[in-house]
């Protein structure tokens, strides 16, 4: 794992080695084992690499990296799970080079020069972001892995081409300033997150996941392409060869499809283990490793005092019947307060996914033992396992049959009575039933049923503040799923595959990412290889969800190795106690930051209603502790970096509801 940073200027310039020595050097979080740069005799281009050594520990790993025979020069970030068949495939043809060492970056440097870089990423299984210069052509290629588990930003600045791992790395060359994208903000306040191809500054981007795109030295940049799809012709042409098969022998493909991955995925130079949660994603992986039965597997989890939040005991389970070497670390909010302060500058650009806190804490204890920790991300958006599309599509049908004149007066009804009232009155309830229904969830079924599409439903669901809210001032547009990607009106499968291409590399795979690499960690995904995503798009409907229960393939694989006493219970997720957290320990420091003077003063956000929602909140009124950590962590941010200080407010004087 490693960070990669570069610079093309059509003009040129003896200074671009330089600035690149300044933008890596905000990656040596990601790469404290190796640096490296790159520059053409031209002066025009200049590539930088730091490097987290995994394969090939020896000097002969060290990047950028030429080709054999010079033609290429490749800044790598990420792993290439099948470098040993694509190096036996290449000796095989004649096509192998005098081989310098083992690491799969010279691999897939002799798969370019032999295939081309289209076929290349096709036959390539892994997690990467990458820059490809080409001598000959004088273009740089820009190209990240298809799931999107690494990150990559480019964009042009003051005349020259920039890229970096992380946006933190792309401050240095920009001399005069990055401006807020006020539309950026605006997806940011409803997701939590910037969905790619935005980012939340005025001309960066991200580059979308499965996609690559070209640069020429005369600075003329390609629109992104994408290099693969979950709707590709070979998903299509494989759902018409499974389609005729029965339960148990597509139970023993995806089981024997996993194994492949896992084995794949532990092989490194360096210590490995595994993030368990006691969940059925994470317990498959962990499952799968003990199966290879090659060594003792380290395993790691977290826990909560707060009973309702802590899936440790289960964790702890399931560790113990795979007789793993475990490590539990519980978390209170003080250690939740330790970590905020540096929230803005792990997550570089506004980030709001709680499960951020846990995520950072679990890394830090895991790398004090290995380098590289395996994870179960992915198994939700590929094997549908998210309660929420089963409930989406029912409520959908019930609704759609009226009109929005009749759903909108009964939403107002609905959310007139406060979360405390509501749950008073479902006090009455069989103790079974309180959990399924509570005040928190009419206030947001009151939000959903004047949707106007099941599209718009998800959407909503999926989001906190909604367009209509207008909390970003001058934002122009808000973003929108409906729009972007169409929906038909019972089309959960579109709504999973949006999952897939936005919400897991844009919000739970940078979560991870971000996390990891603060710490040095390398994560790995076995449920996000290729041969995995692209068997769970072509599986019939059936080997998804049956009894209104997902991930039904998933969890009779995991049957085969873990007692299903030991795994059926409800979905809990990764989450922190945040409505109380901001309620009590944490209530100063949020206070501050949501001081309406200091907000006003910004000039980006509706100061009034941020105050209404927080009285709300802290009142025990409403639980508004999602639209209120979108807002702390913009703010958080925007506060946090010298870079930003064009945007600071006066003091703080003033204090949020005074």
């Amino acid at each position: 794992m490693c960070g990669i940073a570069g610079i093309m200027a059509p003009a040129g310039g003896s200074e671009l080695a330089a600035c690149v020595e300044r933008m890596i050097s905000e990656l040596v979080h990601r790469g404290p084992d190796d640096v490296g740069i790159w520059s053409d005799k031209g002066g025009h281009l200049s590539l930088g690499h730091r490097r987290l050594s995994i394969l090939d520990l020896s000097p002969q790993g060290h990047q950028p990296m030429c080709s054999a025979s010079g033609r290429y020069v490749l800044a790598f970030n990420g792993e290439i799970y099948n470098f040993g068949e694509l190096r036996r495939e290449l000796e095989a043809g004649g096509c192998a080079p005098q081989w310098r060492g083992h690491s799969d970056t010279e691999i897939f440097l002799a798969a370019v020069e032999a295939w081309g870089v289209e076929i290349s990423l096709k036959r390539c299984r892994g997690m990467f972001a990458m820059a490809l210069w080409d001598r000959d052509s004088c273009t740089l290629n820009l190209i990240r892995d298809r799931a999107g588990e690494k990150p990559l930003y480019y964009g042009m600045i003051e005349g020259r081409f920039l890229f970096a791992s992380e946006l933190k790395a792309l401050i240095p060359a920009a001399a005069n300033g990055l401006q807020i994208c006020r539309d950026a903000l605006s997806a940011q306040m409803r997701f939590g997150y910037v969905p790619a191809p935005r980012s939340i500054y005025q001309g960066i981007s991200k580059l979308p996941a499965g996609h690559y795109l070209a640069v020429t030295y005369g600075g003329e940049v390609s629109t992104p392409r994408p290099y693969w799809s979950p709707q590709s012709s070979e998903i299509l042409a494989l759902r018409d060869e499974l389609a005729g098969k029965g339960d148990d022998e597509l139970i023993g493909l995806v089981d024997q499809t996993l194994r492949e991955s896992v084995r794949l995925e532990t092989v490194a130079d360096v210590p490995l283990g595994a993030f368990l949660s006691g969940g059925v994603d994470s317990s498959t992986v962990v499952a799968l490793m003990a199966a290879q039965g090659t060594r003792r597997i380290r395993t790691y989890t977290i826990g909560f005092n707060e009973r309702e939040f802590d899936e440790a005991p289960y964790a702890k389970a399931i560790a113990n019947h795979l007789g793993t070497d475990h490590t539990e670390l519980y978390v209170s909010a003080s250690d939740a307060a330790a970590v905020i302060p540096q929230l803005s500058a792990i997550y570089d650009e506004p980030f709001a996914d709680s499960s951020q806190i846990p995520s950072i804490l679990v890394s830090r204890m895991t790398r004090q033992h290995v380098t590289v920790a395996l994870s179960g991300d992915g198994g939700d958006e590929l094997f549908q396992g998210y309660p929420r599309y089963a409930i989406t599509a029912s409520l959908w049908r019930r609704t759609c049959r009226f009109p929005l004149a009749l759903r909108r007066p009964l939403a107002a009804m609905l959310q007139s009575v406060s979360v405390q009232r509501w749950d008073g009155l479902f006090a009455i309830l069989p103790e079974s039933q309180r959990g399924r229904v509570n005040g928190r969830r009419m206030h947001r079924l009151a939000q959903l049923i004047v949707s106007g599409s099941l599209g718009e439903m998800y959407e909503r669901l999926m989001t906190q503040w909604q367009p209509e809210d207008g909390l970003v001032l001058g934002a122009s547009k808000a973003f929108s799923l409906t729009q972007e990607w169409p929906l038909s009106s019972d089309d959960i499968g579109m709504i999973r595959r949006w999952d897939f291409l936005q919400h897991l590399p844009d919000d739970l795979l940078v979560k991870v990412d971000r996390a990891a690499m603060s710490a040095s960690l390398e994560t790995r995904a076995p449920l996000l290889d290729r041969r995995v995503i692209e068997l769970a798009f072509a599986l019939p409907k059936r080997m998804l969800v049956r009894d209104g229960v997902g991930k039904w393939v998933l969890r009779r694989v995991l049957d085969r190795y873990v007692p299903r006493e030991l795994i059926d219970r409800p979905k809990a997720g990764f989450s922190i106690p945040l409505a109380e957290w901001l309620r009590g320990p944490l209530r100063g420091w949020a206070e501050d930051l949501l001081c309406p003077a200091n907000i006003r003063s910004q000039g980006l956000l509706d100061a009034e209603k941020i105050a209404k929602i927080w009285e709300q909140h802290v009142s025990g009124v409403f639980d508004r502790s999602l639209y209120i950590w979108n807002v702390l962590m913009f703010q958080a941010w925007l506060t946090g970096t010298k870079s930003r200080e064009m945007y600071i407010g006066a003091p703080r004087e003033e204090r949020v509801g005074a």
